[in-house]
């Protein structure tokens, strides 16, 4: 019925009723004009409202010191910490995620972003909040997060915030944020540090918080993604009180049920978990957070498991792979980690892939090389988002086609000599690689580095008994170099300019521009000295250039100096490619810097200590051997 038709039967009909009709109507077109005029504003002063990596305006932001715990005052269940209304600054708890406020708003008071019931209530959907919490030194890990859960569009999320300047810069990406009011510093804190474990404390402070909203809680850890949607899964075990995921690494079953409770021996993880909010739950955050605060020295992971595991079994009646934990009623489960993913199971065994499963999620443990690590290993996965630029670095890319005969891949066992023989052969490669794009100033494109076996923190044959991990195996590039390092800035007088590196499977990643990989330069080395062996320019596409083997530092830059304009400069091999450094400081700078990139590997179970260096000059130790030190003395890098 139309506008018209409406007015003349209203007309008609009683005063009431006609007082009733004309409120409704002026109503909506009022909320119209409301929403039309929003959208409007926000598409105006923000062209670029919809990337998911808007820039922010300018923060007024003073630094906060580390302070005291996740303020418990911060939480309250009544409409006090209720968000302004939507004529200051929008509804900044409901709105899309990633839609960014209009420029020249304001930032809302702090205690907008108080954790309330009713701010949980505004994203809760099927009873289910996903949260996760950290400082601004994991934005870009936060970031991802979101991303990954948008994708699947997943919006029933929060983020804590647990310094103000992270809290600020989510506001204004347009991301649902809560203020922990921690006041923690705003850097990385370092595994196993004291602000590390004071983090600990938060999650298991908020769990207990947000438990008695009412609430489904998927509790996770920043430096985890989420590649399917997880809640049909969850749903399918509706009577688990908590459901976790664990750092084992043998399979306890081969599809996609829940882990068998009985042979898993390993921690339970909690980068992600679980939890409904049902008594048993309830009575176990309150116990893990009241041993928490009355001892600063326990982990909470290492808690955890003490408290969940002080009763563990029976199994609860029924095939659902339940059992009674805790005190006896609480019903617990084991996410399998075939498809809830560790470091290792996804990155070094890659294990839902022997077992054609779809992977639920990841969570960057079982790695090395810190928070750049994780970054890294995620990145090779190409399951990071990366801002544009990432993809078009300063200078172009250099790349290289690894050459690796197939005896050192598969000739013999794989033991600790024939690891190192295969690593170091890899190793002299990216050397060169790392020498040349420091001469042409171009990021390196990393190979694919292959491992004949694994690496941890403790001893073990090679690889571990009962796992999935195949030998050999394209590792993680933490496994071998100190990723941490090789990104670390160091002054240049005494270790040359930086070299930026990249992930292997940077040129795969669907994020690559289309221009940076159509601008390509193959380069072919050659005999110099022979009739075929010329610096020749192909216009073709790609476009093929020749180059003497063993060229020089100058021959180098006289060649490529015209080719600044190529983002991608690929050699077709880098055995022999570089003569050296011409200037006697230069190359001494280098040296300083490459041979601190490599690590060690962990760990045989003959000696202590078990672990074993890698040498980045190994070639020019006649005699050398991987073999762990010697001595005390002996226990250091090879620098």
């Amino acid at each position: 019925m139309g506008l018209k038709d409406s007015c003349q039967e209203v007309a008609s009909s009683r005063p009431l009723f006609l007082t009733i009709y004309a409120t409704v109507v002026v109503g909506i077109v009022l909320s119209s004009f409301y929403v039309f005029s929003a959208v409007y504003s926000a598409n105006k002063s923000s062209p670029d409202s919809t990337s998911w990596l808007s820039s922010p305006p300018a923060l007024s932001y003073v630094d906060p010191h580390f302070g005291k715990a996740f303020d418990s005052s911060l939480i309250t269940t009544v409409g006090a910490a209720a968000p302004a209304p939507p004529t200051q600054h929008g509804d900044t708890l409901a709105k899309s995620i990633w839609e960014v406020p209009p420029k020249n708003s304001k930032m809302p008071s702090l205690k907008t972003f108080r954790l309330t019931k009713e701010l949980v209530e505004q994203r809760v959907k099927d009873n289910v909040i996903i949260v996760t919490f950290g400082n601004y030194a994991f934005m870009d890990f936060i970031l991802s997060w979101v991303k990954h859960l948008t994708d699947l569009n997943l919006s029933n999320l929060l983020v804590g915030a647990m310094d103000t300047k992270l809290l600020e810069a989510l506001y204004w990406k347009g991301i649902p944020v809560f203020d922990m009011g921690s006041h923690m510093s705003t850097v990385d804190v370092g595994w196993g540090s004291p602000t590390f474990h004071k983090m600990g404390r938060e999650k298991v402070i908020l769990i207990d918080a947000i438990l008695p909203f009412g609430y489904e809680l998927l509790m996770c850890d920043t430096d985890m993604v989420w590649l399917k949607d997880p809640l049909p899964y969850l749903a399918r075990y509706p009577e688990a009180d908590v459901l976790t995921s664990s750092d084992q690494v043998v399979p306890t079953v081969v599809d996609d049920r829940l882990d068998i409770w009985q042979q898993v021996g390993a921690a339970y993880n909690i980068g992600i978990f679980h939890w409904r909010p049902t008594e048993p739950a309830k009575r176990l955050a309150k116990e893990w957070k009241d041993m928490l605060l009355a001892d600063e020295k326990i982990w909470d992971q290492n808690g955890f498991n003490d408290i969940v595991r002080r009763q563990l079994g029976p199994s609860v009646d029924g095939d659902d792979g339940l059992a009674y934990a805790f005190d006896g009623s609480l019903k617990l489960g084991l996410l399998p980690a075939s498809i809830f993913c560790s470091g290792h199971t996804y990155f070094v065994q890659a294990m839902y892939q022997q077992l054609r499963l779809e992977p639920y999620a990841v969570h960057t443990t079982f790695q090395y090389a810190g928070t750049e690590g994780k970054r890294h290993r995620l990145r090779e996965g190409m399951v990071f988002y990366d801002p544009p630029e990432y993809y078009d670095a300063p200078g172009g890319f250099l790349s290289f086609k690894p050459s690796i005969p197939k005896s050192l891949l598969l000739d013999g066992d794989h033991t600790i000599d024939t690891h190192f023989t295969l690593i170091n052969y890899q190793i002299k490669q990216i050397r060169t690689a790392l020498a040349i794009s420091s001469v042409l100033n171009r990021t390196l494109i990393m190979p694919p580095l292959w491992c004949r076996l694994d690496r941890l923190w403790f001893p073990h044959p090679g690889v571990l008994e009962g796992s999935m991990t195949r030998q050999p195996f394209i590792c993680p590039l933490d496994h071998v170099f100190e990723v941490n390092v090789m990104l670390k800035e160091m002054p240049e007088d005494e270790f040359g300019p930086g070299i930026n590196i990249r992930e292997y499977s940077l040129l795969d990643n669907p994020s690559m521009p289309k221009q940076v990989k159509e601008s390509w330069l193959n380069v072919k080395l050659c005999q110099g000295g022979t009739k075929d062996c010329q610096v020749t320019n192909s216009n073709g596409s790609p476009r093929v250039i020749r180059l003497p083997k063993r060229s020089n530092e100058e021959t180098l830059k006289a060649v490529f100096s015209s080719f600044k304009d190529i983002k991608v400069v690929q050699f077709s091999s880098m055995q022999d490619a570089f003569e050296g450094f011409t200037d006697q400081k230069t190359k001494e700078r280098f040296r300083n810097r490459v041979k601190r990139y490599v690590g060690i590997w962990c760990c045989t179970g003959d000696h202590v200590p078990g672990h074993i260096y890698y040498d980045m000059y190994w070639d020019e130790k006649p005699g050398w051997k991987p073999v762990p030190p010697q001595t005390s003395a002996d226990d250091h890098p090879p620098w």
